[in-house]
């Protein structure tokens, strides 16, 4: 078929060339441009991830520095000081007057030897060590340990709705 004066009619099943000698019209747009249109070289990649949001500072501090993790590491250590000291002293007790004062402790009280009686009573000094244990575990670390449970979970939440 000879070459007229018009070109043939451009195949609707085709796609233009990306790259004319003319600038190129955004469809979409209908404005031509200097530049080619993008073409992505290899489809078959992901799409670039989106710019990251910028960083908002939290209205407190992290919980690792907050002042109340401090304060339950505190009422802990006194919390385990109390109860250990309670049982732990009363055996030293027992312990240093048998060693220097053994006359007390073969001496009778009521028939029944010194010495006795105070390695019977260790067993409720350990009941005794074991009531404050729990007593200044209720009064003082638990409500401080509930109140960084519940901070935790506000800033678990804050931080997933970033």
């Amino acid at each position: 078929m000879p070459a007229g004066p018009f070109p043939p009619p451009p195949d609707p099943h085709r796609p233009p060339p990306p790259y004319t000698d003319g600038p190129y019209t955004d469809p979409r747009a209908g404005v031509p441009c200097a530049a080619s249109p993008t073409h992505r070289t290899y489809p078959w990649l992901p799409p670039a991830p989106p710019p990251p949001r910028p960083h908002r500072a939290p209205r407190h501090a992290p919980l690792g520095h907050h002042s109340d993790l401090r304060r339950l590491r505190r009422a802990y250590r006194w919390q385990r000081r109390t109860a250990t000291l309670t049982a732990l002293g009363y055996f030293v007790l027992f312990l240093v007057l048998s060693a220097f004062a053994p006359s007390l402790m073969t001496g009778t009280t009521a028939d029944v030897p010194t010495g006795l009686l105070l390695a019977v009573g260790q067993v409720p000094v350990t009941w005794l060590a074991v009531a404050l244990y729990e007593a200044t575990a209720r009064r003082r670390v638990d409500p401080l340990a509930e109140l960084i449970r519940r901070q935790a979970v506000v800033d678990a939440r804050r931080e997933a709705s970033r």
